[in-house]
C-alpha cells in the first residue's frame, strides 16, 4: 500500500530542485510536473510532491502479466538530468513520466545527435530487483558519447540514475518468469543549434517499461531475410555505437521484410555486400559441430552486452566460439543459427532466406541456443549463481 504525504509549494523551476534519493532508499522525493518538463532556461509550474512510499516488495501494477509483450506502457516515474557543453551534468531528478519539451532548434531534432542503451532490472522470488552488467552500458554510451561529440556520465553516476529508475517504477517489474522491466537510458543533445555543430546544452533521461518477448514469435525460431539492396552501415560511420541515426534508415528493408512474412532482415557488409554484419536489432551467431561464430565488432557492428555475454558464457560450456568475417555462402553449411541482444535475449533461428534460397536450421532441445538462454537468464534472474560479478542487486 502506497501512503502519500502531499505538501505543496511555491512555483519551481523545472527539473531544479534537490531531491536527497539513494538507490536504496524507499523514500522518493519526486516533482509531479504536469504539462510537459520544460527545458532548463523556462520556467513551469509544478506540484513539489513529497511522496512518502511504504511499497511492499511483492506489489505490482494492474498489468496483464501473462499477455505481456514488447510494447510501451507507461510506468510512474522517468528520470532526467541537464549538461552543457563543458561536460559538467547537473543533479538528476526522478520526475512524473510525462512528455519533455525541446527547441525546434535543438540538435537532436535537427542533426540527430543523440544516444541510448537497454537494460533490463529482473525480479527476484524474494521481491528485490537485479540489474545485469549496467556497467557495460554505461562504458557503450561514454564511446557513443565521444563518436557523436557528446559528453557522457561517469560509469557510477549512469549506474546509480539506473538504479533509482529501476526502484521508482518497482511495481512495474513483471513477477518472477513473467518478464522484465526494459530500461532506456537517452542522452540527447537538447539545446538550440542552426549551424552544423555539437549541441549547447544535453538532456540525460530514463524511461521504463515491463516487457516480454521482442519479436511477436514468442519463442519461436525466427525467420530471416538477407538484405541485400540496404546497407545497415557503413566503414567510418556510426554502425558501432548505439546512435539513433542508426535505426530508422532499417525500417524499409524491415518493413518490406516483414510484408512478405520475415521475422526480421540480416544485413551484409557495405564494400563486399558478402559478409554477414548483424540483424536490424541484434547480434548474430552460426554454430558448426562445436565451434560458434560470430562476426568481429570493428566499427560497423554494435558491440551488444548480451553478445559479449553469451560468447563468455559459451566458452564456459566447452565451445569454441570465433569473431571472425563470415561469407554469407557459410548459411547452407552450418547447423545451428541464433540472436543476442538485450531486448530479443537469445533467440533460435529457424530459416534464413538467401537469394530466393531458404535454409533451415536445428532448433529446440538439444541444440546450443536454449541451453546458452537458459545460462543467461538464470544469472540474470539469480537462480543461477553469479561469479562473474554481473549482476547489481537493489533491495
Amino acid at each position: 500500500m502506497i501512503q502519500r504525504t502531499i505538501r505543496f509549494h511555491k512555483l519551481v523551476r523545472s527539473l531544479g530542485v534537490a531531491s536527497s534519493l539513494s538507490p536504496s532508499s524507499k523514500n522518493l522525493g519526486v516533482y509531479r510536473c504536469f504539462g510537459t518538463v520544460a527545458s532548463s532556461n523556462a520556467e513551469q509550474a509544478c506540484d513539489p510532491f513529497e511522496y512518502s512510499y511504504d511499497l511492499d516488495k511483492h506489489e505490482y501494477a494492474d498489468v496483464d502479466w501473462d499477455n505481456l509483450g514488447f510494447g510501451l506502457v507507461q510506468t510512474d516515474y522517468m528520470y532526467v538530468m541537464k549538461c552543457s557543453n563543458d561536460g559538467k551534468f547537473e543533479q538528476g531528478q526522478l520526475s512524473r513520466y510525462g512528455n519533455i519539451e525541446l527547441n525546434p532548434a535543438a540538435g537532436v531534432l535537427n542533426y540527430g545527435q543523440a544516444i541510448y542503451e537497454g537494460t533490463k532490472a529482473h525480479r527476484k522470488k524474494d521481491g528485490n530487483l537485479l540489474l545485469f552488467r549496467p556497467d557495460q552500458n554505461a562504458m557503450r554510451m561514454k564511446i557513443g558519447a565521444e563518436r557523436m561529440c557528446m559528453p557522457s556520465l561517469p560509469v557510477d553516476q549512469f549506474i546509480d540514475a539506473v538504479k533509482q529508475t529501476a526502484q521508482a517504477n518497482k511495481r512495474w517489474v513483471p513477477p518472477p518468469g513473467k518478464g522484465s522491466l526494459y530500461i532506456r537510458p537517452l542522452l540527447l543533445g537538447s539545446g538550440p543549434i542552426l549551424g552544423l555543430a555539437p549541441s549547447p546544452e544535453y538532456t540525460f533521461l530514463i524511461y521504463a517499461s515491463p516487457v516480454r518477448n521482442y519479436f511477436k514469435e514468442g519463442s519461436a525460431p525466427l525467420n530471416i531475410y538477407v538484405e541485400e539492396e540496404y546497407d545497415r552501415a557503413s566503414r567510418g560511420g556510426a554502425g558501432g555505437v548505439k546512435t539513433i541515426t542508426n535505426y530508422a534508415p532499417v525500417l524499409k528493408a524491415l518493413t518490406r521484410a516483414k510484408s512478405k512474412g520475415f521475422s526480421d532482415v540480416l544485413y551484409l557488409d557495405s564494400v563486399h555486400n558478402k559478409n554477414l554484419e548483424e540483424v536490424s536489432s541484434c547480434n548474430i551467431f552460426i554454430l558448426k559441430g562445436n565451434v560458434i561464430s560470430t562476426p568481429p565488432t570493428s566499427g560497423t557492428i554494435l558491440s551488444g552486452v548480451t553478445r559479449r555475454s553469451i560468447i563468455e558464457i559459451a566458452r564456459d560450456h566447452g565451445y569454441q566460439v570465433e569473431e571472425r568475417v563470415i561469407p554469407v555462402e557459410e548459411l547452407s553449411e552450418v547447423d545451428e543459427v541464433f540472436c543476442t541482444g538485450t531486448a530479443v535475449g537469445v533467440a533460435p533461428v529457424g530459416s534464413i532466406t538467401y537469394q530466393g534460397k531458404r535454409m533451415e536450421y536445428k532448433t529446440g532441445a538439444g541444440t546450443a541456443c536454449p541451453q546458452l538462454y537458459s545460462t543467461l537468464v538464470g544469472i540474470q534472474t539469480g537462480q543461477i549463481e553469479d561469479k562473474k560479478g554481473w549482476i547489481v542487486e537493489i533491495d
